[in-house]
């Protein structure tokens, strides 16, 4: 027995999987015009979309793919890992929100450090948390902070003593100092706390992703490194048969273009309706590969010589680099040479 249901994940479609019928999951998009194939009018109930998934199932239902079970360690895998993204996410939101507190009453914090992702900016914040505070603290605790946090440069320690010792010149009100200061303190906590969480994570990660026959594969692509290795991984997964060609992998990474033509006007656009968790971890893939891979680097600059946007040269750059990707995954080899392709 065959079952159409609008999604390919959740607990539903997990039991599904487990019973003895055959999943085939619709995208909404399409549910939408089967529904209204049924019903021109626009009306929407429960049983039209029974009826319209049910009914498409019956007649187009031959050339659907039916939905297989993951890999459990990829799957484990993959969770892991979107949930890291989300978590980055959630660390950027923070960071975002503590960088505009610190701006309206505590602008030698913003002046003194440019990196505010890592620790050693929210630690500072910790330690002084207001401009009077780091006043007082006096040059020897600042020395000690620099060195502690192993921030102590020739070429910017004078600096950051600086305006460490001029922090209270820009600053905000006695209130505004008081409220946002405790807000800063909050964030910045959260921000720890987060941190801790996310280094767990990421140890969890590279433990699936080393226990997964895969690894030696997709650790050696270029510029893949520890954190997106396991993401190609974990979103392509294990499955050969999923992808029996090439261009399977591309039209589901998004890198492979949308085709229009209608009478004498053809154009190709950006596809937009694709896995965009794989879409990101081949974009971030491209553009790294470009540092360590030098054929990497000659096609990119080839794109943006003939007027492509950052963004679309690393895309066709994606679209080159999965086609290698597929058939290496198909044949299973690690790389070795990359400047050799």
């Amino acid at each position: 027995m065959g079952v159409a249901i609008e999604t390919n994940q959740g607990a539903a479609v997990t039991q599904l999987l487990q019973s003895a019928v055959t999943v085939y999951p619709v995208a909404p998009r399409a549910a939408k015009q089967y529904r209204e194939r049924k019903a021109p009018s626009g009306t929407k109930t429960d049983y039209l979309d029974a009826w319209g998934l049910a009914d498409a199932l019956r007649v187009d239902g031959q050339g659907w793919r039916a939905l297989a079970a993951n890999d459990p360690l990829a799957e484990e895998l993959r969770l892991l890992c979107r949930d890291e993204v989300d978590l980055i996410t959630q660390r950027t939101a923070l960071v975002n929100q503590l960088q505009a507190a610190l701006q309206e009453y505590y602008p030698a914090a913003l002046a003194a450090f440019d990196e505010w992702t890592q620790p050693y900016a929210w630690v500072f914040v910790k330690a002084f948390p207001t401009p009077e505070q780091l006043v007082k603290a006096g040059r020897t605790r600042h020395l000690r902070f620099l060195h502690q946090q192993r921030l102590w440069r020739s070429a910017t320690a004078e600096r950051r003593l600086e305006i460490f010792a001029r922090a209270q010149e820009f600053c905000g009100l006695a209130a505004v100092t008081r409220a946002k200061s405790r807000l800063a303190v909050s964030l910045v906590k959260v921000l720890l706390t987060l941190e801790a969480e996310l280094t767990a994570y990421r140890e969890a990660i590279a433990q699936r992703f080393a226990d997964h026959p895969d690894h030696n594969l997709f650790g050696s692509l270029p510029g893949a490194g520890e954190k997106l290795s396991p993401r190609l991984l974990s979103e392509i997964g294990s499955d050969r048969e999923h992808y029996p060609e090439a261009e399977n992998l591309q039209c589901v990474a998004g890198t492979a273009p949308v085709s229009y033509q209608s009478g004498q006007i053809r154009r190709a656009q950006i596809r937009w309706h694709c896995n965009r968790h794989l879409r990101h971890a081949v974009h971030l893939w491209a553009d790294c590969s470009r540092k360590v891979c030098a054929w990497a680097q000659t096609y990119y600059r080839a794109h943006r010589e003939r007027g492509k946007s950052h963004a679309c040269a690393l895309r066709c750059l994606g679209q080159r680099w999965l086609k290698i990707l597929w058939r290496m995954w198909q044949d299973r080899p690690p790389m070795t040479k990359p400047d050799t392709l």
